[in-house]
């Protein structure tokens, strides 16, 4: 069920891996080329769970850093952001993928009562992506038409319903779960409130089995993280989305510069200040931060810009330091 984005981020850090052992030691902090990992060998393990989004990334920045240190084992789950929160709130994980920031009255109480301290890190930036059946042809759905066709009650069955002029196909409808960061964001940017959804549609935490849906339903419509999409971009049809100021499709430039609205946002890892004590944690976070654009090109995720790069440089410095 991994296929499409796991075996893309294992050619690209196999096609990687002389690059890796040829680097050296550039600290420049812009991520494009890859460092960072100590000099000392190290061993142990890293349990990181959490987003289906973040998922390519952690896992790419796994394959990479073994490369420099192949005796820490570390393993990577996607159980949804609110799944992998569960888990690392009850001190099961180091590290939690997270497509949305921690909730303040739901989640952060959690943590704090079980004792997990943790910080907060930007690693990579995402928009999500609306897709299509490549024969439903669809160039381009305003947040308005969005609302109305997945907000909770609707009874669309047709995007012919909302405009004469878009096609007449019955729909099937494919989107995360309600454990997906993914699905909070959405549901709060498009139908004005986090959970409020219809719910007469195939769900899933896995956002390879919701691309897989969409492919093979001729009326299949569903959104996902935007690297899913890149990464089968062939078999799929990518919406624009309209906010109010023009039909805008999800790309590197979009994301980055913000004017794919509202569906652009942060990808997030979290780790607990236990974790982050053992040296092999620490290497990796330091990993990830000197090394986050090649992880990011090697997942198809959209790397941080200069200045969220700085940013998480210091965040991380601050983490390490409590």
């Amino acid at each position: 069920m991994k296929a499409y984005r796991y075996m893309s981020a294992l050619g690209i850090c196999a096609a990687l891996s002389f690059g890796v052992a040829a680097c050296g030691d550039d600290d420049s902090g812009s991520g494009s080329s890859t460092s960072g990992a100590s000099s000392e060998e190290l061993s142990g393990s890293i349990k990181i769970d959490g987003s289906s989004t973040v998922f390519p990334f952690a896992q790419a920045a796994a394959e990479l850093f073994n490369e420099e240190q192949p005796n820490v084992k570390i393993t990577v789950g996607q159980s949804g952001t609110g799944g992998g929160f569960e888990k690392f709130c009850a001190g099961e994980t180091d590290i939690s993928d997270a497509s949305r920031p921690i909730k303040d009255d739901e989640e952060v109480p959690v943590c704090e009562k079980a004792g997990v301290e943790y910080g907060e890190l930007q690693v990579a930036n995402d928009g999500i992506a609306v897709v299509t059946n490549p024969g439903l042809k669809v160039d381009c759905l305003t947040t308005a038409q969005l609302k109305e066709l997945w907000n909770k009650g609707s009874k669309i069955t047709s995007l012919k319903q909302i405009d004469s002029s878009l096609p007449d196909t019955k729909l099937s409808l494919y989107g995360p779960g309600t454990d997906s960061g993914t699905f909070d964001f959405f549901t709060d940017q498009i139908n004005g409130e986090e959970g409020a959804t219809r719910d007469d549609y195939q769900a899933s935490e896995d956002d390879n089995q919701l691309l897989t849906g969409v492919e093979g339903d001729a009326g299949g419509l569903g959104y996902f993280g935007f690297s899913y999409y890149e990464g089968a971009m062939d078999k799929l049809n990518l919406v624009g989305v309209d906010a109010g100021d023009g039909c805008v499709k999800p790309s590197k430039e979009t994301i980055q510069d913000g004017s794919y609205k509202p569906l652009a946002r942060p990808l997030f890892m979290y780790p607990s200040a236990k974790a982050v004590a053992r040296p092999e944690v620490k290497a990796f976070l330091d990993f990830i931060v000197a090394n986050q654009e090649t992880i990011a090109d090697a997942a198809k995720i959209v790397p941080l810009t200069a200045d969220q790069a700085a940013k998480a440089k210091s965040d991380l410095a601050a983490i390490e330091s409590k």
